[in-house]
């Protein structure tokens, strides 16, 4: 995605280009056109995931985010270790077992909210697949202020939202108990995580933040985040996601509602959209090959094995990068 003098570089405008630049530009000259561009705009966003982590309880289910499963069963055998960091009342945990019935997998679950992890301590503690931790993960061990608008809630933040344009009064609070990933994961000697799922209304940095020695160590297939309004309260940019995840040698992809996984090619300004969007970061080491984290030896890095209708977009990232 380009602005408007990155578009203009890229694209020579061509007298036929300017031509019809100028008749657009004509006939959107007015509240009409503008409302057109508009409606537009919007329908554009929603083809694009732009908005679809909005939908409500049932959002894993018209996100998109089943593709999070069939990429990793691409790229990495199991056992698999997934982290489903921001649980809330388990709608991810639940799409995470039925797209992984019939593998072998651990879900460690993280909510720090009482009422919530009641509902999934009642629905799920059963389940021996299932590790359900009652505290959030961030940058340091300690304790935080959970605000939210009502117990339980899909928004409670560690930051005090303001949300009073929508009628939303963040005006109730609890303390919790605050650990880093990379100390959760010595202590249960976990040492390889295929999915890192991130849902915590702004603090997803945080969580990156105590998760250093893993990613520094290769130790994580998958990550997955949330990017939208809540960032604006906590101040935080898409810039900052991509900073992280490509000095960890990571590409970002897009979650499109289809599944479609759209390649992040570089960052860029326009990317600064505060409308919760799905994006998954892969790891370069995985982008060709058909499995990791096994005892096959690596794939030439130019050898294309891409199977489906990406085209090999997660190989040709990779070796971009490197030429």
């Amino acid at each position: 995605m380009l602005d408007g003098l990155q578009f203009l570089n890229k694209h020579k405008m061509t007298p036929l280009r300017q031509f019809i630049k100028n008749i657009l530009m004509t006939v959107t000259a007015n509240r009409f056109g503008q409302d057109m561009l508009e409606e537009i705009a919007q329908i554009s966003h929603v083809l694009q995931g732009v908005g679809a982590g909005s939908i409500g309880a049932s959002e894993v289910n018209t996100s998109g985010e089943k593709a999070i499963f069939r990429e990793l069963k691409k790229r990495a055998r199991g056992p698999y270790v997934i982290f489903d960091v921001g649980s809330n009342v388990g709608q991810f945990l639940q799409l995470t077992l039925e797209s992984m019935e019939a593998d072998e997998l651990t879900v460690h679950c993280f909510e720090p909210s009482a009422r919530a992890f009641n509902s999934l301590e009642a629905s799920y503690s059963h389940d021996g697949r299932v590790s359900l931790n009652n505290f959030a993960l961030g940058r340091d061990n300690g304790k935080g202020l959970l605000y939210y608008d009502a117990a339980g809630s899909g928004c409670a933040s560690l930051t005090r939202r303001d949300m009073r344009h929508l009628g939303i009064k963040f005006d109730e609070s609890e303390t919790v108990r605050v650990v880093r990933l990379d100390d959760y994961c010595s202590t249960k000697g976990i040492d390889h995580i295929h999915v890192l799922k991130m849902d915590v209304e702004g603090h997803e940095l945080d969580v990156l933040s105590g998760a250093r020695e893993m990613f520094d160590a290769g130790a994580v297939d998958l990550a997955t985040f949330e990017f939208g309004g809540c960032d604006i309260d906590t101040r935080t940019f898409f810039q900052d996601f991509w900073y992280f995840f490509r000095e960890a040698g990571m590409n970002i992809f897009r979650i499109t509602p289809t599944g479609y996984i759209y390649p992040i090619e570089s960052y860029n300004d326009i990317h600064e959209k505060f409308s919760v969007t799905n994006f998954m970061a892969v790891a370069e080491r995985l982008a060709c090959k058909g499995a990791s984290h096994s005892t096959r030896p690596e794939e030439p890095a130019d050898r294309f094995v891409y199977p489906d209708k990406g085209k090999g977009i997660l190989c040709k990232l990779s070796i971009r990068r490197k030429r």
